[in-house]
Formats: C-alpha cells, sequence, structure tokens
C-alpha cells in the first residue's frame, strides 16, 4: 500500500482545522459562546470529537485563533491613525478614531461577545486583548502627545486612554452595562464619542 504524501496529509489537516474554525464562527451567529460544546462544534464542522482536539484543546483555543484574526484587522485600521488634521475640530477627530473601531466589531460583533464573556475565564484570550489594548494605548497616547491643542483632564494620559479605550470596547460590544438593555447602541457610541473629545479636549467649542 502506497503511504500518503505528507503534503496531502498536511492539505487534509489544515482543512479540518479551518472547518472547526469555520464552525465556531457560523455556530455563534446562531446561539451564545457559552451555548457552545465540542460536540456541536465537531457536528457541525463534520470532523469526529477526537479529530477536534488533534487540533484544539477546548473551545476556548478555537475562539483565540478567531479573536487573533479580529484584532489583526482592527491593528490594520489603528495603523492608520493619523495625527488631527489642522482643520479637523477634537469632535471630528474622536468620531473618527471611534469609527474606525466601531467598524470592525460590527463586522465581528458575535466574536466581540464571546470575547467579552470568555476573557474572564480563558487566560489565552485575555492576553490577546490586552496585548491588543497596549498597542492601541500606546498609539493613541502617541497622537495625542504630538497635538498641541489636547487639554486631557488627567496628567496621566496613559491611563486616560486606557479607561477611554477600556469604555469604548465594552460599549461597541453591546455590553448592557454601558448600553443598557433593549437600548439603542447608537446613542451610548454617541456618548462614547463625546468621551474622547471632552477627555483629551475640554469643552465642545474647542476647535484648535
Amino acid at each position: 500500500m502506497t503511504a500518503e504524501p505528507n503534503d496531502t496529509r498536511q492539505s487534509r489537516g489544515d482543512r479540518q482545522r479551518e472547518a472547526i474554525i469555520t464552525a465556531v464562527r457560523e455556530l455563534l451567529e446562531e446561539r451564545s459562546f457559552a451555548e457552545l460544546s465540542v460536540s456541536t462544534i465537531s457536528e457541525r464542522a463534520g470532523v469526529a470529537r477526537s479529530g477536534f482536539y488533534f487540533y484544539f484543546e477546548s473551545k476556548y483555543a478555537v475562539l483565540a485563533v478567531i479573536v487573533a484574526d479580529a484584532m489583526e484587522e482592527l491593528d490594520k485600521l489603528t495603523h492608520d491613525f493619523a495625527p488631527r488634521e489642522p482643520d479637523e475640530s477634537p469632535s471630528e477627530f474622536a468620531e473618527r478614531m471611534v469609527g474606525y473601531a466601531a467598524a470592525v466589531f460590527a463586522s465581528n460583533d458575535p466574536i466581540m461577545a464571546a470575547c467579552s464573556l470568555a476573557r474572564s475565564t480563558d487566560a489565552q484570550i485575555r492576553e490577546i486583548m490586552d496585548d491588543f489594548q497596549d498597542t492601541v494605548v500606546d498609539k493613541i497616547v502617541g497622537l495625542v502627545s504630538q497635538d498641541t491643542g489636547a487639554r486631557p483632564v488627567s496628567p496621566d494620559i496613559r491611563a486616560l486612554v486606557r479607561t477611554l479605550t477600556a469604555v469604548t470596547s465594552m460599549t461597541l460590544s453591546h455590553d448592557s452595562a454601558f448600553v443598557g438593555r433593549d437600548q439603542d447602541p447608537s446613542h451610548a457610541v454617541e456618548i462614547v464619542q463625546r468621551l474622547w473629545q471632552y477627555g483629551l479636549w475640554g469643552r465642545d467649542d474647542v476647535t484648535s
């Protein structure tokens, strides 16, 4: 019997691994992460439970891969953060920053909701999100430090930006503690934009 070539086995393995990842993405559109089981994921992916555990230790490990992809997408957007232009008001700049994040959260809404649930119980997901937040904070602190018109409400700009970033993340993930139950999340997003504006530039009539 002729042995199966290594590249063929690898290709099949890649397909099974991707099928598991795709299955979790699809299932998150239908139910919460807490409701997912390895059996349900394996059935949707068309692989045996033993096949699942060959590639991933748990459902959290699959989510970690998906989260890393989402964070990479957001990192590409934040990489293009540019300093506030001379003719760009603080409110317009705040809207631009929050808008970048909102675009990614909107396209990954079930994933972000799963992250909010999983970060408190899974160290790997928490580390991925914390590392990403550190990167975003560094970028925004750099932008604010270059802005001669900035008048932050605290001399500790890093702590201020970290707080604003955390509030933004929880609001965009539609956490009920920040958005409210059965409320239009767009209202909360508008408030977040104003928090950035007031926190970093002061009154809404500041234009410099």
